[in-house]
């Protein structure tokens, strides 16, 4: 599972001309899923998402959670990001999960985040969404499940 991080000061997501999720100071999440993914590197991930501290404190450090500054969160399914350009010029899905268990593993992240108490807003699975959002920083991560430490 992978999921690319930015810290924003805005963001929403549009669907056919019409505002399906909308946050203000957050974070956007695109997130991709592989074969192989399951709930416990969605697990993983929404516990860094949540607690990673990469918003400013007294003194500007990135020093402060989400949790602590009580920001929202958007999450877009992205499954290019399960792409591979290592070959040739057409990028290879082979890895991206298939849409029926992506989508219910998407889901249950997202259960995940809202379980925190903060806002959660999302996109809609499969649809051609537009994404906008206003990057504070800019401050961009990219979070794999695969490099977790145990």
């Amino acid at each position: 599972m992978k999921i690319v991080l930015q810290r924003v000061k805005e963001a929403r997501v549009v669907v056919e001309g019409q505002i399906v999720g909308e946050i203000g100071p957050g974070v956007c999440l695109l997130v991709g899923i592989e074969k192989g993914d399951r709930e416990a590197e969605a697990d993983y991930l929404a516990d860094k998402v949540i607690e990673l501290r990469i918003f400013p404190d007294e003194q500007g450090k990135m020093n402060l959670s989400l949790r602590e500054t009580r920001g929202s969160m958007l999450a877009v399914s992205q499954f290019t990001l399960a792409g591979s350009v290592k070959k040739g010029r057409r990028p290879s899905f082979d890895q991206a999960e298939s849409p029926d268990r992506a989508a219910c593993l998407f889901d249950y992240f997202v259960g995940r985040l809202r379980a925190s108490g903060l806002k959660v807003e999302t996109g809609i699975f499969q649809a051609m969404m537009d994404v906008y959002l206003v990057n504070d920083g800019p401050v961009t991560f990219i979070l794999d499940s695969k490099t977790k430490q145990l």
